[in-house]
């Protein structure tokens, strides 16, 4: 005789609402974790102190994860893919002037919007980056190779003063980073409830004077001096 599915079988949607429990808790042990370690660092971040920042027992936590290193692990790797895409999105076939001023904005608004994880980053690099050395082989140098190459050709080309391409993208990171990790420092010394927008202000006019031409570009064809 054939068994009875609807004995056996889970109710309509059980498993969906398995499934949303589950990422929930996890987002909830992501969130609070992020908060933990950009403010410990990974060495003294715990989780215990994890732990109370989702609302979960110690226990629980390790249902969803092997340990702290997996969870910052977990938070370093969702991280690189949302800090490299800035820098990915630079239009080589766009104004360069523009795109590199572009980029700059996208990383202070970064900065407005993801201080943890700007910190978390920076935590990890401070330490040497022994959970993330990987990645910085594999997929940011690669990047910033290119990039500078890009940034070199449009140099090359007089569409932008000459500078050193690398340390240029490291000025970039540095001006507009320092507003996350330094962001305690920057309220009490500005007191400016306005600072991003005046720090955009600054930097774009830092920047453009540093890479405009002396001399124009001309573009090909149109007997016009590039914008």
């Amino acid at each position: 005789m054939p068994r009875d599915a609807t004995k056996t079988a889970p109710k309509d949607g059980e498993d969906a609402q398995l499934s949303r429990i589950q990422q929930r808790n996890r987002g909830l042990i992501l969130n609070a974790a992020l908060d933990v370690f950009s403010q410990h660092g990974f060495r003294g971040a715990t989780l215990d102190q994890i732990a109370d920042g989702a609302g979960l027992s110690k226990p629980n936590i390790l249902y969803y994860f092997d340990g702290k290193e997996d969870i910052h692990v977990t938070l370093l790797n969702q991280l690189m893919d949302r800090w490299l895409a800035p820098l990915r999105e630079i239009d080589k076939d766009g104004a360069p002037l523009e795109e590199l001023m572009r980029y700059v904005h996208r990383k202070l608004e970064m900065s407005q919007t993801y201080p943890r994880e700007s910190r978390l980053f920076a935590n990890e690099i401070l330490q040497g980056a022994p959970r993330i050395a990987p990645h910085l082989e594999a997929d940011l140098r690669p990047l910033v190779d290119a990039s500078a190459a890009m940034i070199e050709g449009w140099i090359a080309e007089g569409k932008l003063a000459p500078v050193d391409a690398r340390h240029l993208i490291f000025s970039i990171w540095a001006t507009t980073q320092h507003y996350a990790d330094f962001e305690v420092q920057v309220k009490v010394l500005t007191g400016d409830a306005d600072v991003h927008e005046r720090a955009k202000a600054h930097l774009d006019a830092l920047f453009r004077r540093l890479l405009t031409p002396l001399v124009p570009a001309i573009n090909e064809g149109c007997g016009r001096e590039a914008v």
